[in-house]
């Protein structure tokens, strides 16, 4: 039986998109085969009455994703975009072990992590996102396309930052690409901050990107392979391997640029300070203002770093599995061993230091005064293990929604086009009816009508943010 193979292909610098489409008919049943140029992709079959209308079928989708922008193209012609995974080398620590009370194991070598009072965050380079009790408790569990870089909060939201070139927003019952970057672009890390995305490459480049997920600016530092960039009201901090630069967010001026020893690995940031780890076994605090505060001695190059309780403490990690904590002024309190890899993201809540480490582990350390004695002397608790559940099914991300006829419960907004690019804008009373909303590219369509669960202002003023679950209004 013969086949007819459609191959289409959407790949624009300017809004980062890099993927493919390609409808198959044969006979009665219609194949799409779609995603990331260079993979395998995603593959649906359904079957009609008829050859006929399959056929039809096929050319109504083949039409759509043409007025989308995607064109005709030869598979193969177009490589896969550039991705860099952090280099993974880890030795076991020769200090003793450190207090970890629980430690769940998700398969694959962990960079994300998000801790607030109610949830545990974990991505891993499998492209799978568990979501556990500050208790270890496995809530929710996701699944991304790629390996998972980062998950960063902004506000309310929550993203996750993906190897695929994309960002996911994490708010909805569903993963949806809030961002898709340049595919030029080997991201190696990102942050929010009122919508607006700063991104780092393996080039030492960075570049912010609006909340229509339009670039604003982008810089190369005076270094390369920029693993470190934070974000904040007034500009973003990039590391690379010659130090640390902070950019204005409007212009993307250069404000100061700060050497350090060796490279920057990781960075953290507190409200007047910004934290950067390095090849080189230390870890600088750096007055936002761009002076040296203070520089803290490691014993191995340091994955990561975090702060507790506004920098009273400071904590890193190197990739010999140790973990060190420091005192404000530079005092070393206390070194130990993880016991499960090296950490390569941290982060400080409720005296616990959460940990995801090179062996996919997400582990809670009691870093409480008494734990931390006892683990000096080799008394530690017993650890709670716990796997990946069976029983909680993966939320894919994707492009479909829900539809609904009910606007109760909700906000709606419509896709209109303006000055040729497909814009939101809120239908109601109350609302700004000239501000834009932040909503998913891949969802708009113009002329359609989507009820969002809410709408709320950016805290930068200008436009609205689309939060939580989005359902299309028929």
């Amino acid at each position: 039986m013969s086949e007819e193979r459609t191959y289409l292909e959407l790949s624009e610098e300017g809004d980062g998109s890099h993927k493919f489409y390609e409808a198959i008919v044969k006979g009665t049943e219609v194949t799409i085969r779609y995603g990331r140029i260079g993979d395998r992709g995603r593959i649906q079959t359904k079957s009609y009455p008829t050859p006929e209308k399959a056929k039809a079928e096929a050319e109504k989708k083949i039409r759509e994703k043409l007025r989308k922008g995607y064109e005709l193209a030869v598979m193969g012609v177009r490589k896969k975009r550039p991705v860099t995974r952090r280099e993974i080398t880890s030795t076991r620590s020769t200090a003793k072990t450190a207090p970890v009370v629980w430690k769940f194991a998700s398969g694959s070598p962990a960079f994300g992590i998000f801790i607030d009072e109610n949830r545990c965050w974990l991505g891993n380079q499998n492209g799978r996102i568990f979501a556990l009790t500050p208790t270890g408790e496995v809530l929710q569990q996701l699944r991304l396309p790629d390996g998972v870089k980062c998950i960063v909060a902004d506000d309310d939201w929550l993203y996750a930052g993906c190897d695929d070139g994309k960002v996911y927003d994490l708010t909805g019952k569903i993963p949806r690409v809030a961002y898709e970057i340049a595919s030029d672009v080997d991201i190696f890390w990102l942050d929010i901050k009122d919508g607006i995305l700063g991104v780092s490459d393996a080039d030492g480049r960075v570049v912010a990107i609006d909340h229509e997920d339009e670039s604003q600016w982008n810089r190369k530092s005076k270094g390369n392979h920029g693993w470190m960039v934070r974000c904040d009201e007034i500009g973003l901090y990039h590391g690379h391997s010659h130090g640390v630069t902070m950019y204005d967010w409007e212009d993307g001026k250069s404000i100061w640029d700060l050497p350090t020893n060796g490279a920057v690995l990781f960075g953290w940031q507190e409200e007047g300070t910004v934290y950067a780890s390095t090849g080189k076994n230390q870890v600088f605090a750096i007055a936002k203002k761009g002076e040296i505060q203070k520089i803290y001695q490691c014993d191995a190059p340091v994955y990561s770093c975090a702060t507790a309780e506004d920098g009273k403490y400071i904590f890193a990690a190197d990739n010999q599995s140790s973990i060190y904590c420091f005192s404000e002024s530079g005092e070393r309190l206390w070194k130990l061993g993880t016991g499960c890899g090296s950490a390569f993201s941290m982060q400080f809540l409720d005296a616990h230091l959460y940990i995801v480490t090179t062996d996919g582990s997400l582990a809670c350390i009691d870093a409480g005064e008494t734990a931390i004695e006892a683990a000096k002397t080799g008394t530690i608790p017993e650890i709670v293990n716990i796997k990946a559940p069976e029983n909680i099914p993966a939320a894919v991300a994707s492009n479909t929604l829900e539809t609904t006829r009910d606007t109760n419960g909700g906000v709606l907004v419509e896709c209109v086009k303006i000055k040729g690019k497909l814009r939101i804008r809120v239908i109601g009373e109350g609302y700004d009816p000239d501000f834009n909303v932040q909503f998913p590219k891949e969802l708009r369509e113009e002329g359609a009508r989507y009820v969002v669960e809410e709408v709320r202002e950016s805290a930068r003023g200008g436009f609205y943010r689309a939060f939580g679950n989005i359902k299309k209004l028929i």
